[in-house]
């Protein structure tokens, strides 16, 4: 995410809420720009063909396994203040505190 936090929305630990699916989920990782494959984009998002060149989002989906790869503009605060339920939570935050999750601290 290195330079790209005056262009994201979302920062890393930041719970969102997906505006057309209604999932809840916290932000792991920014790509400033699409990085997955062409195959992918084309299969995911042959409809709606969502910005290749803003900031695009891994989030880990409340009450889930599941991880998502996600355009900024289908994305919103999710201002409920209730944690996040998944089982990687702990591989990347430490604490959950006001509303928000801290990255894990590298180790010593």
């Amino acid at each position: 995410m290195r330079g790209l936090t005056a262009r994201a929305q979302f920062q890393i630990g930041q719970a969102v809420h997906h505006k057309s699916i209604g999932y809840r989920g916290v932000v792991v990782d920014v790509d400033a720009t699409f990085q997955h494959t062409e195959e992918w984009y084309e299969h995911m998002c042959r409809a709606s063909q969502p910005p290749r060149d803003r900031p695009w989002y891994h989030v880990l989906v409340h009450g889930s396994r599941h991880r998502t790869y996600v355009t900024e503009q289908n994305l919103e605060p999710d201002d409920s203040g209730e944690p996040i339920i998944h089982p990687d939570l702990a591989r990347f935050f430490d604490d959950f505190c006001g509303g928000r999750y801290h990255p894990r601290r590298a180790a010593h």
